[in-house]
């Protein structure tokens, strides 16, 4: 039909504009909660599991790139690196001045913080029937046909979405009105 179609597999791409349901956000929000006092724990499932999580700002620099292209493929957009829940979590809590230390194992697994309470706690009812421990890209073709490179690193995206829950907490707090 002579269109120009291209193909973009993205890997998770995260923000702060992330839904709250998706893990990043769970986690980024409870911290936010956690740090003003509106929060005591937040309940995860699997801490295992490893995510090729990226920024989504460099995503949409990927597929601005890819309709730059004479011709149209298919391109496979991810960071090339893959962090668990369990770091995801360790770096949002560090962020806040909250570093985590971990006790017990599996489904007695729990994050406990500097003042000694517990700050994440597994919960299987959050175990997903179909888990995939491993997500992982490779960017390799994007790279060298797109010139493309994620510029925002993991713990660059943890931090910027850290920051942003803390701030609309705060934002909210003068406000007085806290979901």
């Amino acid at each position: 039909y002579g269109m120009f179609a291209v193909n973009g597999i993205l890997f998770n791409h995260e923000s702060p504009r992330r839904g709250e349901t998706f893990v990043t956000r769970k986690i980024t929000r409870a911290v936010s909660r956690i740090v003003h006092g509106l929060l005591e724990t937040v309940y995860l499932g699997n801490l295992g599991a490893k995510r090729d999580w990226g920024f989504a700002g460099d995503y949409v620099d990927a597929m601005w790139r890819m309709l730059q292209i004479d011709e149209p493929d298919d391109f496979v957009v991810a960071t090339g690196e893959t962090h668990s829940v369990r770091e995801f979590c360790d770096r949002a809590f560090a962020r806040v001045g909250m570093p985590l230390t971990w006790r017990g194992a599996d489904e007695q697994e729990e994050g406990i913080g500097p003042d000694g309470r517990v700050r994440v706690k597994v919960d299987p009812r959050y175990f997903r029937p179909a888990e995939v421990d491993l997500l992982l890209g490779d960017p390799t073709k994007a790279r060298e046909k797109l010139g493309w490179e994620p510029k925002v690193t993991f713990e660059g995206l943890v931090d910027m979405m850290v920051d942003a829950d803390v701030a609309e907490i705060d934002r909210q707090l003068k406000g007085q009105s806290v979901r």
